[in-house]
């Protein structure tokens, strides 16, 4: 029996087996300076993702942070140790997109969303842009109800409500991160997302540790950059913590989005911008910070239609207890109120020391009784009248009976500095608050 090949067939054959790669454009390091290096030979838009070729220590992964002509800027995600002139310098991703998914609750990640409690690397259901999708004002639903935080001077005088920004503006040691796990723990939210941004390593492990416990974890996702990574990387990671959050909200979740701090998120923009030339403002902040914190903070709100909501509260470091710094500034500009945190009543060890002269809630009028805030303006008002003449009542300068209001204040100061007192442990509903309140008051 002869044998036949069909030539033009096994050909064909050895042909469609043959897999040839696509050729790579690779660049070349030609300069570094501090944290920015400099490449040419490859085209790659803002924000793309890039290794660069590093003896001895494993490839380099930088992003895209600018461009001159045919010069690139990047920034490394970790110390450029081992790169050195004409390094390889390969496109990844020309997009910054991020893993998100149910698996991630109870976790803690980085910010290139890898575990970093020493579990396996969390499934993933999605894979998103970090920038997020931009929802139209006139589909966003209004606030309407109220939130639960658990904390009796905010639920009571300064109320939240589902789908609010508000931000936590004081100087450094005052209570900021107890008030923060207070509230991650007690409120009434499905999801809780918190973003640890430019702390202290010590302080992301106390946090979740002592003041978010096992109970707040356990409905929590933890995202943490600490102060000695990379500006790109805290970044990164506040985008991330934004990402999941909507994730959430998409799911018809109402979501709690703790953001501790952006002042540090702004320290990060800072050095990027000045990295690739931006000329430096107030304090040496250039334009782009004052342009990101505003649509960071617009990421949060009301789904769309009313579909989930992402209740926002931004920590405000006030450098040198400065409530006139610009990143405070912008802050108050932007959110729909701020709570502020006094050095005063810390340092009286009145904890959560709320300073109620500086805080407001702009929605609280929306989302509780017409009774409810009359009782609460009166409190307000006591309260900060005592604050006030405090130095002429307790030299005895005062006269009883010369002003009726300030006499009601010092007869009720003690029910005042009650009400405004709480133990880290005790949690305290809104309809126990407006108890509380309607004896008071």
């Amino acid at each position: 029996m002869g044998l036949s090949l069909n030539f033009d067939a096994f050909a064909n054959t050895l042909v469609s087996g043959i897999k040839v790669t696509a050729p790579q454009r690779v660049g070349t390091l030609v300069r570094v300076v501090g944290m920015t290096l400099e490449a040419k030979g490859l085209i790659a838009p803002v924000g793309s993702l890039c290794s660069v070729e590093s003896q001895k220590h494993g490839d380099v992964f930088t992003e895209v942070i600018g461009f001159d002509d045919d010069i690139l800027y990047l920034m490394p995600f970790s110390e450029p140790v081992g790169v050195h002139p004409g390094s390889h310098v390969r496109l990844i991703s020309t997009t910054a997109q991020a893993e998100v998914g149910h698996a991630q609750l109870g976790r803690v990640l980085d910010g290139l969303g890898r575990p970093l409690d020493g579990k396996p690397k969390p499934l993933a259901d999605r894979l998103l842009g970090l920038q997020g999708l931009i929802i139209n004002p006139m589909e966003r639903g209004s606030i309407t109800e109220t939130l639960d935080v658990g904390i009796k001077t905010i639920n009571g005088l300064l109320t939240l409500g589902q789908g609010q920004r508000i931000g936590l503006m004081a100087g450094s040691g005052v209570g900021k991160s107890v008030l923060l796990g207070m509230m991650s723990k007690y409120t009434e939210a499905d999801v809780v997302v918190i973003g640890l941004i430019g702390e202290r390593g010590r302080e992301v492990r106390e946090f979740i540790a002592n003041s978010l416990g096992n109970q707040g974890l356990e409905k929590s996702i933890v995202v943490a950059s600490p102060a000695n990574e990379s500006p790109v990387l805290r970044l990164r990671a506040t985008l991330l913590a934004h990402l999941i959050a909507e994730y959430w909200r998409d799911q018809g979740k109402n979501v709690l989005l703790l953001c501790d701090s952006i002042t540090r998120v702004a320290h990060a923009q800072r050095e990027i911008g000045l990295a690739v030339g931006e000329p430096p403002t107030s304090k040496g902040y250039p334009p782009s910070v004052f342009a990101l914190l505003p649509r960071l903070i617009e990421r949060a709100g009301v789904g769309k239609n009313g579909y989930g909501s992402i209740t926002a509260i931004y920590t405000v470091l006030a450098e040198g207890d400065d409530r006139s710094d610009p990143i405070v500034d912008i802050a108050r500009a932007s959110l729909d109120g701020q709570v502020m945190l006094s050095r005063k009543l810390a340092d009286a060890a009145m904890y959560p020391a709320i300073d109620l002269e500086g805080s407001v809630s702009r929605v609280a009028d929306q989302i509780v009784s017409s009774d409810w805030v009359k009782r609460a303006n009166r409190f307000r008002r006591l309260w900060t009248l005592y604050q006030q003449n405090k130095d002429l009542i307790q030299i005895g300068a005062y006269e009883p009976g010369s002003n009726p209001e300030i006499d009601e204040a010092i007869q009720k100061r003690s029910a005042l500095e009650s009400f405004m007192s709480q133990h880290s442990d005790e949690r305290v509903t809104v309809e126990e608050t407006g108890k509380m309140l309607a004896r008071i008051m």
